[in-house]
């Protein structure tokens, strides 16, 4: 079987937006060369050997590659995923130089290759995802998330993300009802459901999104927990949480930090991510404008999350 490989160079600012949009448009997966990663230090904590070729990263901005059936690519649908990539300049977001090239590729080639690019990731002192294809064997008290990058918005190794599940082991405890706002992949909500939320409410406003997010609750075994359904971020939602998470972007968490706030109980918890440091302040002044408090900001690799309940 032939497949395409279209590639996109864009910023890091735009891979979770452009991402969302090449799963949209049925992409059967997506792989990010970004430079960063040539500079991180990795642990081997699962003992893995890192063999990074510079040559395969860009000089600038990232490259976004997702991959496309050959019988079902058109110019037509290169035509809308350049439009909808467009579109994302008017949300302010940055998206860079924007050049698209495309080749064909036979199956072989990257249905094995991708996954090379995905290993066990230990994201906080308890949280680990699991690709669903790795054997893996849990450490006492360690609690798994499994994930199939190719059918997932997120691969749980993203910046946004990661500090989205850290704050998530911090304040999510037992008995506690949570809501996950833009839930994509679901992996939020999984982890909410792995640090004993009694139950957890998944929203995004994408149909795939939410197929998606409902195969893999019932692949981590939480779909009891977790109820999952198409909504626009919170409008019309009644259910009273402890803690509202959102890893979506930050012009986007400013338009409904008034329902956070309406939503929470006493004492309850909001986690946003998906924010740029550039755009921190933006966010902060929209929650506290909400009557909420920030309590702490955490930043990795040029995003931050920030967690605020009522003031």
């Amino acid at each position: 079987m032939k497949w395409i490989e279209f590639t996109i160079q864009i910023t890091t600012e735009a891979v979770e937006p452009v991402s969302n949009i090449l799963h949209e448009h049925g992409a059967g997966g997506v792989v990010i060369e970004d430079p960063l990663e040539l500079m991180k230090e990795r642990e081997n904590v699962f003992g893995e050997i890192y063999q990074l070729n510079p040559a395969d990263y860009p000089d600038e901005g990232v490259l976004l590659k997702a991959y496309f059936a050959l019988e079902d690519f058109s110019s037509m649908l290169v035509t809308e995923i350049k439009t909808a990539v467009d579109h994302l300049a008017s949300l302010a977001i940055d998206i860079g130089r924007n050049k698209i090239t495309i080749q064909e590729v036979d199956e072989d080639d990257w249905a094995t290759a991708w996954k090379q690019y995905y290993h066990p990731v230990k994201v906080s002192e308890q949280l680990t995802i699991v690709p669903t294809w790795e054997p893996y064997e849990a450490a006492p008290g360690e609690k798994i998330i499994l994930l199939d990058p190719g059918m997932a918005f997120g691969t749980g190794t993203h910046a946004t993300t990661l500090l989205c599940m850290r704050a998530i082991e911090k304040w999510v405890k037992s008995g506690m009802t949570v809501l996950d706002v833009g839930t994509g992949s679901g992996i939020l909500s999984i982890a909410a459901a792995r640090c004993d939320a009694e139950s957890v409410f998944a929203m995004d406003l994408d149909a795939v999104a939410v197929t998606v997010a409902k195969d893999n609750c019932q692949v981590n075994g939480v779909s009891d927990v977790v109820t999952v359904s198409q909504n626009n971020l919170l409008t019309g939602v009644a259910t009273k949480a402890d803690v509202i998470v959102a890893n979506i972007l930050a012009d986007i968490i400013t338009l409904f930090t008034d329902d956070v706030a309406r939503l929470l109980k006493p004492n309850g918890v909001f986690i946003a991510s998906g924010i740029i440091t550039e755009k921190q302040d933006l966010v902060v002044r929209a929650m506290e404008a909400s009557g909420l408090a920030i309590v702490a900001i955490d930043e990795q690799e040029g995003w931050v999350a920030i967690t605020a309940r009522l003031a």
